[in-house]
């Protein structure tokens, strides 16, 4: 009489399905991640040039004109992500134009080069 063995481990068959829903799930999940992070410091940005604007109308208040130098520190998360300027105009009313323009991976994101100016038009507006 012959005694059987049980076996014990997975078969080569058992461990390639595992690997091939793996790879799946990282295929349909990474792309979400990467959007949803570049989303989060775009947040950053954009709340960083409403605080800029700000004060920015603030400065516009006390002394009848804009500030051409970033007039709060941009946050070092902001920084990690975006190039953040501000430019002022020389007509005769006071304008001024905050734009946050991204780098690095940021630099892939939909909404490019974010802006708000002294009436408070953000640009591009479908992203605001």
């Amino acid at each position: 009489m012959r005694t059987k063995r049980m076996q014990r481990g997975f078969t080569l068959i058992e461990l390639m399905i595992t690997v091939a829903v793996i790879g799946i799930l990282t295929a349909i999940a990474l792309p979400s991640y990467t959007s949803h992070i570049r989303k989060s410091h775009r947040a950053d940005a954009q709340s960083a040039l409403m605080n800029i604007a700000s004060r920015e109308q603030q400065m516009l208040l006390d002394t009848r004109a804009y500030s051409n130098t970033l007039t709060s520190t941009v946050p070092a998360n902001v920084n990690a992500h975006y190039t953040v300027n501000i430019a002022v105009g020389t007509g005769v009313a006071p304008t001024f134009t905050a734009t946050a323009t991204p780098t690095g991976n940021q630099a892939a994101d939909q909404c490019g080069t974010l802006s708000i100016d002294q009436t408070g038009n953000k640009l591009p507006a479908t992203c605001w």
